[in-house]
């Protein structure tokens, strides 16, 4: 599979899944009269992120890993959402930002050398990088994210996870 389909394809995908979770997530709240705001400040145990920074974290990894594998630069954004429509605001930008990338920005991601602010004076090269940080971290925080929603009694399944798929006439 190539570094596009699974660094850009892929993650776009799974965003916008996330996205209608984070929709059906605020209407349970509506129907059980509370706050979606509630959802937003939920985790899973006391150590980790809340369902805000789980959403964050799976934008951030998404656009960093289309930008590293292609060696250009994406829009950083402050971690300021407090509110769904916020969140909801910043995976449709993330989404449009990955819409910019195009298959040939990838040419050669495979072996790029992809350094890491948090590993100073290390790199990775782009496959290895892709399927050993990129798409385990990011749906690490797709699947957190998904969690959350579901331990608060969202009303979320495997057909919601997985989304549409391409399918072919026989």
């Amino acid at each position: 599979m190539s570094s596009y389909r699974s660094g850009v394809t892929q993650m776009k995908k799974m965003l916008l899944c996330l996205d209608q979770w984070l929709e059906t997530g605020t209407s349970y709240a509506k129907s059980k009269a509370f706050d979606p705001k509630v959802l937003l400040d939920s985790r899973l145990a006391p150590d980790m992120y809340p369902l805000v920074r789980q959403v964050q974290m799976a934008c951030d990894t998404a656009k960093f890993t289309a930008a590293r594998l292609s060696g250009k630069e994406v829009p950083k954004h402050p971690d300021t959402e407090t509110t769904m429509e916020q969140i909801r605001a910043r995976i449709r930008s993330c989404v449009d930002t990955l819409d910019a990338f195009q298959e040939a920005d990838f040419e050669a991601a495979e072996t790029r050398r992809v350094e890491l602010s948090f590993l100073p004076g290390k790199y990775s090269v782009g496959d290895d990088y892709l399927v050993e940080m990129g798409v385990p971290n990011f749906y690490f925080h797709v699947c957190m994210a998904y969690a959350i929603l579901r331990h608060n009694g969202v009303a979320l399944g495997k057909k919601d996870f997985i989304g549409g798929m391409t399918l072919h006439d026989i």
